[in-house]
């Protein structure tokens, strides 16, 4: 059984205050330096402002991909390091980060025509090692792909990347790093790095518990890894690179599975604006995305779709599946994710288009401050040891553990229960390693239907996990809010029913929480209030 976050505020403000290095941000990045300090010996520190994987890392496509995409644009090292990742993590943890077969549709007078686009699949198998190349007549696409338009199709392209739950994978990091003696919360937010008068080194961190009182305190370490993605500037003590961190949102719609059945993802390049979108098989749904435009509001407010993204999204479901007649009242939610990209201006000024931005990661030092922007879910392990390895020139004696050790550990050898199907084990395999023992015991084995996730899992997350609202349970410990009509709300009295007393809220604090939930759903997880309907 895992600490509580309220045992972990205790520990902290009752001595156990110096770290050898403490993370700011609970995304994927700051999850995995988390996870490499700590399997490397460093007493280590993990803070996050809001949830865990509240910003990118819960709204992300769910792609953990070799950049096909960026060996196109001649990204050939983000490419060959994505590919190896990939893998890697397929091999570690499959059931959380699982296979999935793309198929590419070759349309006549469209850019890129399949000799082309095989050739650029030879260049990818090669890199990865494993063939998955593969044309497809159209008769064989078909066979893929049920129901995709077929005038002047051509042919199409194959090949294999891999999926995963963006949010569980940032979570399972973060346990695996407090399985080797990190200390991690949320809702801790980062006030003001601590210095040195004189040399300006930082000595420490202050640190404001939003979970609670709002009471303040200080921890003291040398080294602060600033891991918070789009706020990566916000801490930083001087400014002179030309790099600028450019927030990109990205959206998706999620459709019931039965409207828009889709095995693979299938994906074509946007009629509007030549962009690469798909569509996608996603824990009992088909999602569409995504777009790729400045986002111009607060980042601290909850991002959300717009009506020309809503608009945007449907059209690739009536170009690519006409026969489905996919109007907007079918989206069962939406999703919208705010990327940190690092860019620079054109030396007339100007900034390229959001799509053609370097995906490649940034880092920068300032005297015991190290800030880390861009990047990519699939390379946070190779993000986080380069992070680390800068740092080892202020922690004489300090090497980082070997290359070859694992992220995961290995999940317990138990039998699987009768009632839970093979299939479904093996994701909960992925999802929860060690702990599935506890996910076990926790609760009931029955699903919340429609969806995989077992009751257990809802009662183990609500007790084990640092739930402090019911948004962290519903949106990102569980993604029933985003795979339920309406967030669950019919769900929500026997979600009540089972997780209130785990959580210890009492009446008057529970129908605040709903009603906080069920506010952040419509206004960032629905659908648009007006516009395109149903003809």
């Amino acid at each position: 059984m895992s600490l509580t976050r309220a045992q972990k505020l205790e520990q902290l403000q009752n001595g156990h205050s110096e770290f050898d290095i403490v993370v700011i941000g609970g995304g994927i990045t700051g999850a995995g330096v988390a996870r490499e300090a700590a399997g490397s010996g460093l007493r280590t520190l993990l803070v996050e402002q809001n949830d865990f994987s509240w910003g990118t890392s819960s709204r992300s496509s769910k792609m953990v991909h070799g950049g096909l995409r960026y060996l196109g644009s001649g990204q050939f090292n983000l490419t060959k390091d994505a590919v190896r990742e990939r893998d890697r993590l397929m091999a570690e943890a499959p059931g959380l980060i699982d296979p999935l077969r793309f198929v590419m549709p070759h349309y006549r007078k469209q850019f890129p025509g399949p000799r082309l686009f095989q050739i650029l699949l030879r260049v990818y198998d090669k890199i990865a090692r494993t063939p998955s190349r593969q044309r497809l007549s159209p008769a064989e696409t078909l066979q893929w792909v049920p129901g995709l338009a077929t005038d002047n199709l051509l042919a199409a392209s194959g090949f294999t990347d891999a999926v995963t739950d963006d949010s569980r994978l940032v979570q399972r990091v973060i346990e695996e790093a407090e399985a080797d003696g990190a200390l991690c919360l949320n809702y801790l937010q980062a006030e003001s790095v601590l210095r040195d008068g004189d040399s300006a080194a930082v000595t420490g961190l202050e640190l404001r518990d939003k979970g609670t009182e709002g009471q303040t305190f200080t921890v003291s370490t040398p080294l602060i890894i600033n891991a918070t993605g789009a706020w990566a500037r916000q801490l930083q003590q001087a400014d002179d690179s030309k790099a600028r961190i450019r927030p990109l949102r990205g959206s998706h719609l999620v459709l019931p599975f039965n409207r828009l059945p889709v095995s693979c993802s299938v994906s074509l390049f946007h009629p509007q604006d030549r962009r690469p979108v798909f569509a996608f098989p996603w824990q009992g749904t088909t999602v569409l995305g995504t777009t790729d435009l400045d986002h111009e509001h607060s980042l601290s407010e909850e991002p959300a779709i717009t009506r020309e993204e809503l608009e945007y999204l449907l059209q690739i479901s009536d170009t690519l599946f006409p026969a489905s007649a996919i109007i907007e009242r079918d989206v069962i939610a939406t999703w919208a994710g705010v990327r940190p990209v690092v860019s620079e201006q054109n030396t007339d000024g100007k900034r390229v288009k959001p799509s053609k931005e370097n995906r490649e990661h940034v880092v920068w030092s300032d005297n015991g401050l190290i800030s880390i922007a861009g990047g990519k879910l699939t390379t946070f392990r190779l993000i986080a040891r380069e992070v680390l390895e800068r740092a080892q020139n202020q922690m004489p004696g300090f090497s980082i553990r070997d290359n070859g050790a694992r992220v995961f550990s290995p999940p317990t050898d138990l039998e699987r229960p009768q009632g839970i199907s093979h299939r479904n084990w093996e994701r909960l395999k992925g999802f929860y390693g060690p702990a599935l023992g506890e996910i076990l015991n926790a609760g009931s084995h029955d699903t919340i239907a429609p969806s995989d996730t077992l009751w257990a899992e809802l009662t183990w997350a609500a007790a084990n996990t640092g739930v402090v609202h019911l948004d962290d349970l519903l949106l990102r410990r569980t993604r029933l809010g985003l795979i339920l009509p309406s967030g669950g709300e019919e769900l929500l009295p026997q979600i009540r029913k089972v997780c209130q007393p785990i959580l210890g809220w009492d009446d008057n604090l529970w129908v605040r929480e709903q009603e906080r939930y069920l506010g952040i759903w419509r206004a960032s997880y629905s659908v648009p209030e007006t516009g395109r309907e149903a003809t």
